[in-house]
């Protein structure tokens, strides 16, 4: 047992970031792969969108706006927007599996860099962000929605909401790396999000709310996010929401981007 051990090669002390971007990409490969064999795991983002289309659309749409149609065309851009946000939950609580199941552990003894993992798991997760996206399109699509605009603002609309979901899921990483259970990352971030996406104005126009809850919604990210993407899908004012978008993006990563890496070190070692 010592000679094995003696004769395992050490993980070299300095990796270039080109070679740890390998690494990185090697092991969102592994993500991927685990996603096809269990493809169960995205059931989230799957049945979620098409949950909230239906029962939102047909159950309230004619109350809210006086036609499902209408009501169809005003939520969808913020329904990307809610389920983006909710399909960051998964990389927070999937590198705590890792973590409590001693994966990491195996990562340590491999000549990696030790940011590979961590990175790996952020690139994988964009997977699920665009099976989200597609599943929501069709559905919409078949229930009637229409994109007013040119492809290539629609482009740039999903674009955006990748990047989006890319900015936020920090925060899902630094939980995931302070909370001791899978479960427990969860419904941290599940009581976390739930307040942020249904105070806002994904479902509803802010002019119906009280006053204090209104201050807030229209200033939210997911208010701002989803007002750009409907000036990109339906037609209307981009540049106002979308800067205030980017401010609130940008702030989530650079608050919770160093948060997230101090955990994952304090962590796993």
């Amino acid at each position: 047992m010592t000679t094995l051990a003696l004769d395992r090669p050490a993980p070299p002390r300095h990796i270039s970031p080109g070679k740890g971007f390998q690494h990185a990409l090697s092991l969102a490969w592994r993500g991927i792969l685990k996603i096809r064999k269990n493809p169960e795991q995205l059931a989230d983002v799957t049945l979620m969108p098409i949950v909230f289309l239906v029962i939102f659309v047909y159950l309230f749409g004619g109350a809210l706006s006086g036609s499902t149609d209408a009501y169809l065309q005003m939520v969808v851009p913020g329904i990307i927007v809610m389920n983006i946000l909710q399909a960051c939950l998964t990389v927070g609580t999937n590198l705590n599996t890792d973590v409590t199941k001693g994966v990491f552990d195996r990562f340590r003894s491999m000549p990696i860099a030790r940011s590979a993992p961590l990175i790996g798991a952020v690139l994988a997760d964009v997977v699920r962000y665009v099976v989200c996206l597609a599943v929501l399109m069709v559905v919409a699509t078949i229930m009637g929605y229409r994109i007013a605009t040119s492809p290539g603002e629609f482009a740039v609309a999903i674009l955006l909401a990748l990047a989006f979901g890319l900015a936020f899921c920090w925060a899902s990483v630094f939980v995931g790396m302070v909370m001791k259970s899978p479960g427990s990352a969860q419904a941290l971030m599940f009581v976390f999000i739930m307040p942020l996406t249904f105070g806002s104005n994904v479902f509803v126009q802010t002019n119906t709310m009280p006053g204090w809850l209104r201050a807030w919604a229209d200033i939210s990210p997911v208010s701002l996010m989803a007002n750009a993407l409907r000036g990109l899908m339906n037609g209307g004012a981009v540049a106002g929401p979308l800067t205030g978008a980017l401010a609130w993006m940008a702030g989530a990563v650079i608050v919770f981007f160093p948060l997230a890496t101090w955990a994952y070190r304090r962590r796993v070692g």
